[in-house]
């Protein structure tokens, strides 16, 4: 059984096939699909966006397919950059640029107000219309300075106070047990668990 990741992002996808490996699904990206319309993330809300992009996907290869849609929300920023975390720096920018913005917008931020989490926002979508929706969270702060090669995106700058490191400086396997990408997964491993079950397939 195929599921199709609403992604061309292959440091995500990396992720996520870690995470669902074992269940039986053959797991495809949308470069297996060239065909599928970019979708524009125009929505109010993560779930919105997940939901258009898992939808659309779903529709238009008759597969199921699964999207997500994730941000960084600082409290000494009001809640930013939430839903323009990929583009907070701009279109098309590097992860480092977002970070660098990021740093230099906190600069002046005390330790103690300077808390922050990530939000993860995933849809599965069915090709006959039926969505699933979940959402993972994990609590931290934003470092000073950037710290760890790891991960991707915001992780050398998202500290976790319990394990005194950032998410960048965890091993793969131990980013894939905390971070809020794994804490949505574990709750679509086990739909997809349940749905390979009572299909018989």
């Amino acid at each position: 059984m195929d599921l199709v990741l609403a992604t061309h992002n292959i440091d995500k996808a990396k992720e996520i096939r870690a995470f669902l490996e074992g269940l039986g699904y053959r797991i495809l990206t949308l470069d297996a699909f060239p065909s599928v319309p970019e979708v524009v993330e125009d929505g109010g809300s993560y779930e919105a966006n997940a939901l258009k992009k898992a939808k659309t996907v779903a529709q238009h290869t008759g597969k199921m397919a699964l999207a997500d849609d994730t941000g960084l929300e600082v409290d000494a920023l009001q809640g930013q950059p939430g839903l323009y975390s990929a583009r907070f720096a701009g279109e098309g920018v590097t992860y480092a640029a977002n970070r660098q913005k990021l740093l230099s917008l906190m600069k002046d931020v005390p330790l103690h107000q300077r808390t922050a989490r990530f939000r993860c926002v995933m849809v599965l979508a069915m090709p006959g219309g039926q969505t699933r929706t979940v959402e993972g969270v994990v609590e931290g702060s934003i470092a000073q300075e950037e710290h760890g090669e790891g991960g991707f995106g915001y992780d050398p700058v998202f500290y976790l106070p319990a394990l005194g490191k950032t998410l960048a400086q965890l091993t793969f396997e131990e980013k894939n047990r905390v971070s809020h990408r794994a804490k949505a997964l574990e709750k679509i491993r086990e739909i997809l668990r349940k749905y390979r079950k009572n299909n018989g397939v």
